[in-house]
C-alpha cells in the first residue's frame, strides 16, 4: 500500500455502503491524510469514529470538493450526477457507486480482477458496476480468457440489504408478523413509485427496480448492458432474471455459460481456483457449496456446483455468491482507490 497520504470524500457517509467504505479505508490502513465524510442535509451532523477519532458528517455541495484527491460516491445516482462534476472540477478523481456513468463511453467501469487497466483511461469518474454483475464477471473472467464465452444466462437470488436499511427493517418485522399469524402490511418493496407492494418474508419477488418496455427490469438490463462492457465483448449474449429473496447480506446466482471451446471440468476448479478474489467451494458429496450466510462479511467471491450441461457440451453451470456491499460495492470501490493511491505514489 502507498505510504503517499491522501485526502479522501466519502459521500453518503451514513448509508450501507458507505459505512462498509469508512471500515474498509481503516481495516485496510488506507493512506489518508484527511477524511471527508458528506451526506444528505437529514444525516449532517452525524458523529462517525474513525481510527479512534470522531468525525463530524457535513452535507454534501458542489465546494465541498476542494483539496480531495478521492472521492467514493454510494448517496444515489442523482447525487452522483449532481456533484460528481464538481468533484472533478476540485481535481478528485471519483469512483461512484451508482447506475449514473456506468454505460458512460468515457467512464470506464472497473472490477480490478477483471479489467484493472481501465482505470487509468479515466477522466476524473470511475464507475463501479452493479453488484450481481461485479460477482459474475469475476467469476467469469478466468473462463472467458481460456475458452471464450458465446452466451450467459444468470438468474439471481439477490438480498434485502440491496433495497437498502428500510428493506431490511421490513423483512424482520413482516417475519416477526407472518410468524405470529397477522398481516404482514408491506410498504417497501419492491422498490419504486407503483404503490403496489409485495411480502418479502417467506417469499420470493421476481422484480427489482423498475420494469422498463421490453419486460425486462432495469436491474436485468444493468447485468446484460455492463458485463458486455466490462468484458469488452458486445458479441457475448447475456440475459438475466433477477429476483429478491428474504435473506440479509449475500447475493446468489445461478449462471449457465457456453464456452467457445471444449473444456476439461477439472481445469475449470483449477482456473477458478487460482483467480484474483475467487474462493470456489465445491464439494457436493459433503454437501460443501458457496452459502449467502457464509460469504457474508467476506471480500471474496464464492463459486460452487461446477458441473457440466446435461444438454450442451460446452455449457457449464455455476453457483455464484458474494456480499453484496462488500465485492459487490465497497470492496470493489476500495480496491479501485488503493490501486489509484498506488499509481500516485509512484
Amino acid at each position: 500500500m502507498s505510504k503517499t497520504k491522501l485526502n479522501v470524500a466519502v459521500v453518503g457517509a451514513t448509508g450501507a455502503v458507505g459505512e462498509q467504505i469508512i471500515g474498509l479505508l481503516e481495516k485496510r490502513d488506507f493512506p489518508i491524510d484527511k477524511l471527508k465524510l458528506l451526506s444528505s442535509a437529514r444525516s449532517a451532523g452525524t458523529r462517525v469514529t474513525f481510527k479512534g477519532q470522531e468525525i463530524t458528517v457535513e452535507e454534501a455541495g458542489p465546494d465541498s470538493f476542494e483539496g480531495i484527491d478521492i472521492a467514493l460516491f454510494s448517496a444515489g445516482g442523482d447525487i452522483s450526477k449532481e456533484l460528481a462534476p464538481h468533484a472533478v472540477r476540485h481535481g478528485a478523481v471519483c469512483i461512484d457507486n451508482t447506475n449514473a456513468f456506468r454505460m458512460d463511453p468515457n467512464t470506464p467501469l472497473v472490477v480490478p480482477e477483471v479489467n484493472e487497466s481501465k482505470i487509468n483511461e479515466h477522466q476524473g469518474i470511475i464507475a463501479n458496476p452493479n453488484c450481481s454483475t461485479i460477482q459474475m464477471v469475476a467469476a467469469l473472467k478466468p473462463l472467458y480468457d481460456r475458452y471464450g464465452i458465446s452466451r450467459i444466462i444468470v438468474s439471481t437470488y439477490q438480498a434485502v440489504s440491496g433495497a437498502g436499511a428500510r428493506a431490511i427493517d421490513e423483512m424482520k418485522r413482516q417475519t416477526k408478523e407472518v410468524l405470529e399469524g397477522n398481516d404482514s402490511n408491506p410498504d417497501i418493496l419492491p422498490v419504486g413509485s407503483l404503490p403496489v407492494k409485495h411480502q418479502i418474508a417467506f417469499n420470493a419477488i421476481p422484480q427489482i427496480d423498475k420494469f422498463q418496455d421490453n419486460g425486462y427490469t432495469l436491474e436485468e438490463l444493468k447485468m446484460v448492458r455492463e458485463t458486455k462492457k466490462i468484458l469488452d465483448d458486445e458479441s457475448v449474449l447475456v440475459t438475466a432474471t433477477c429476483v429478491r429473496i428474504p435473506v440479509v447480506y449475500g447475493h446468489s446466482e445461478s449462471v449457465y455459460v457456453e464456452l467457445k471451446e471444449d473444456y476439461n471440468l477439472e481445469d475449470v476448479r483449477s482456473l477458478l481456483s487460482d483467480a484474483p478474489g475467487v474462493t470456489v467451494v465445491d464439494d457436493p458429496a459433503n454437501q460443501l457449496y458457496p452459502l449467502a450466510t457464509d460469504a457474508a462479511g467476506k471480500n471474496d467471491v464464492f463459486v460452487g456446483r461446477l458441473r457440466r450441461d446435461l444438454t450442451n457440451e460446452r455449457g457449464l453451470n455455476l453457483w455464484i455468491v458474494s456480499d453484496n456491499l462488500l465485492k459487490g460495492a465497497a470492496w470493489n470501490a476500495v480496491q479501485i482507490a488503493e490501486i489509484i493511491a498506488a499509481n500516485k505514489s509512484k
